[in-house]
């Protein structure tokens, strides 16, 4: 067992970090480890009882993670997602998927059955990869977490009646569908009883002792808990651990939770798709490469047209039910247990089962590099019509409208940036990709548009030629970039404020186009500085004139803070964080006696910020000789700062 872990984890480290460098999505990579350590490739994984057991506690913490962001209230707004368009795709997809193996010599029964469970999708590959994307509270995302989770539910009826239907079991088919919903609706009002009387409880008492690894043990012992008890009852533990942390949405912890049980989910998630890739047999495509191609494009091609045609019945908008359609198109994991126990009772032959188990394996290699082809597909899938007829809308509104401003991103920032201009009474059009948020917000302010700003067919229906001033308020810097790159394009003279967190970015937004870059958190800073200043007595207009010093010289003065034992030492993207670090020079340390200009540490990526000597504080002139007792303040990265460390010590 130790030694398959350390195969995997291995591996998984080296071919995760190749994936990361060709930016591709991790969930293939683990995949690809799986294909690479199976029986049937490098055979360096032996067969495990214990693995399958850790890979399914991945599923389980990732529908946990879930969970807590579809509070139970959220779900309910959903409820007609999940019984109404759930219901539906399982039972469309599920009737022609068994009713072409039927056609093609299976018993109509098992290939009813099989075909109800080719029907449904991945919840783990889907939910990770819509909330890596940011797309869970989207139209589409929204739709296929509801779906899945009917899905979900479906999965357990199905691996109850695999014995009916293969005559291992003394229960009649009529008994276990109901007697499985009784027991759904049994967890649910018990964790609903729990949730409203003894887990607040519990947490309340754990964060008032203050301790970090009793509020990490807390959550979980939940986690497994839950998936205990909704094991015994004989249902998904998946399933049960997703009712768990929706009950727990509600919650003042959630974000706390969730960050507990981070690491745990996606180390586990990682071991869950290498278990998925060593159940292929790469033999099969040498020998019946073109088949599975084949099959693969037909489950994809049916699944995602039924659903992109429900959804269009139901009065999506085309871009909504063709992304919706492409989510929920590939196979699920759910297909391996239920191929396997089917061939155990001699429902189904080996032969097709490991066909349809490559395609299903391939459908779930492609939904990564699908999800993130998306908007491009759903636009050559449907020409929009609709989306055509809201930018003439959306044009003939601001047709009038000249020397205006546009809002890219309508959270929280670019609402007080148009509360402040409509006081000024400046007129502005802002844009968002939030449904919710622009129904929110459209209700009061007809100004208020939904859509995608890194669009430049969107931006010039708002009337970026003739505005003012652009404004990019989006919350991710990555898609700020792409925002303003466009604008840009669109119109070369336009002023662009840009807004970031930080100033991580800064030079690269400055060098796309961006006249003023504003990061908030180093504008908060100064913002507090400044106040203090105030308070203490200091003159309002020297404590202005030292803010924009500070901001002229591009906020140097802020950058790099000293880390703590809980700071974590990499940004959002992944990049080493700005750090400061103080070093004392002892009577023997190499630098003593020389020059800054003789060490070059601006060279290893580091920069002096002080020189701290008897108390006082120095320049850190590049003339400066030091002397021991001195302490210099380091600023930049850590393996920069680790060198000049080094270098100021010991000369290396």
């Amino acid at each position: 067992m130790f030694a398959n872990l350390l195969i995997i984890l291995a591996s998984s480290l080296v071919v995760i970090a190749l994936f990361r460098r060709l930016r591709l999505p991790p969930v293939l990579g683990y995949l690809c480890v799986g294909l690479l350590v199976g029986p049937t490739a490098f055979d360096w994984v032996n067969d495990s009882e214990d693995l399958p057991d850790l890979a399914e506690l991945g599923v389980v913490f990732l529908l946990f993670s879930l969970g807590l962001e579809f509070s139970l209230s959220k779900m309910l707004a959903l409820r007609h997602v999940v019984f109404g368009l759930g219901s539906l795709q399982v039972l469309c997809c599920g009737v022609l998927l068994g009713s072409l193996l039927a056609i093609f010599g299976m018993p109509l029964g098992a290939a009813l059955m099989l075909g109800t469970g080719l029907a449904l999708s991945s919840t783990a590959i889907v939910s990770k990869e819509l909330t890596s994307l940011g797309e869970i509270f989207s139209s589409h995302g929204q739709n296929a977490i509801g779906v899945l989770l009917f899905q979900d539910v479906v999965a357990v009826l199905l691996l109850t009646l695999v014995p009916v239907f293969a005559g291992h079991s003394e229960q009649a088919w009529y008994w276990a569908l109901p007697s499985t919903l009784g027991k759904t609706v049994v967890l649910f009002v018990g964790l609903l009883l729990a949730s409203r009387w003894l887990l607040p409880r519990l947490f309340h008492e754990v964060a008032a002792s203050h301790s970090a690894e009793l509020f990490v043990l807390l959550a979980l012992v939940i986690v497994l808990l839950t998936a205990w008890l909704t094991h015994l009852l004989g249902l998904s533990p998946a399933l049960g651990a997703f009712l768990a942390g929706m009950l727990l949405g509600e919650s003042h912890y959630r974000h706390q939770i969730e960050a507990d049980i981070r690491p745990f989910r996606d180390i586990l998630l990682g071991l869950f798709f290498v278990s998925i890739g060593m159940l292929i047999d790469l033999q099969l495509f040498a020998s019946h490469g073109l088949l599975i191609l084949g099959l693969t494009l037909a489950l994809l091609l049916i699944k995602g047209t039924v659903v992109a045609i429900l959804l269009k019945l139901r009065g999506s908008d085309g871009e909504t039910a063709w992304r919706s359609g492409l989510a929920l198109a590939q196979g699920g994991e759910f297909c391996f247990a239920l191929m396997a126990q089917m061939q155990q009772g001699q429902l189904m032959p080996a032969e097709i089962s490991g066909l349809l188990l490559a395609a299903t394996f391939c459908s779930m290699l492609l939904t990564p590099l699908l999800l993130r082809a998306a908007p491009a597909i759903a636009a050559r899938l449907h020409r929009k019509p609709n989306q055509e007829a809201r930018l003439e809308e959306i044009s003939a509104l601001t047709a009038e409208l000249q020397g205006h401003v546009v809002i890219c991103g309508y959270g929280r920032v670019g609402q007080s940036i148009g509360r402040f201009l409509r006081r000024e009474q400046q007129h502005f059009i802002a844009l968002d990709d939030d449904p919710v948020r622009v129904r929110e917000a459209a209700a009061g302010e007809s100004c208020v548009h939904y859509g995608d700003s890194r669009r430049g067919d969107l931006l010039t229906a708002v009337g970026l030629e003739r505005a003012r001033l652009v404004v990019i308020a989006v919350d991710k810097t990555d898609i700020a970039l792409l925002v303003l790159k466009e604008a840009r394009r669109l119109n070369r003279q336009v002023p662009i404020l840009v807004r970031t967190r930080d100033d991580s970015q800064l030079a690269e937004l400055k060098a796309a186009g961006a006249s003023e870059v504003v990061p908030e958190l180093l504008e908060s800073s100064l913002m507090l500085a400044s106040h203090a200043l105030i308070m203490l007595g200091v003159p309002e207009q020297q404590v202005q004139a030292k803010v924009d010093d500070v901001r002229r010289d591009r906020y140097q003065l802020l950058h790099g803070f000293y880390h703590g034992a809980q700071s974590n030492l990499m940004d959002n993207n992944g990049q080493p964080r700005v750090l400061k670090h103080a070093v004392n020079l002892g009577p023997d340390a190499h630098a003593c006696y020389l020059p800054l200009s003789a060490l070059g540490l601006e060279q290893l990526g580091a920069q002096v910020q002080c020189i701290q000597r008897d108390s006082k504080e120095l320049s850190a002139d590049t003339a400066t000789r030091l002397q021991p007792g001195d302490t210099l303040v380091l600023c930049g990265p850590l393996g920069a700062i680790e060198a000049c460390e080094a270098r100021l010590l010991s000369g290396l």
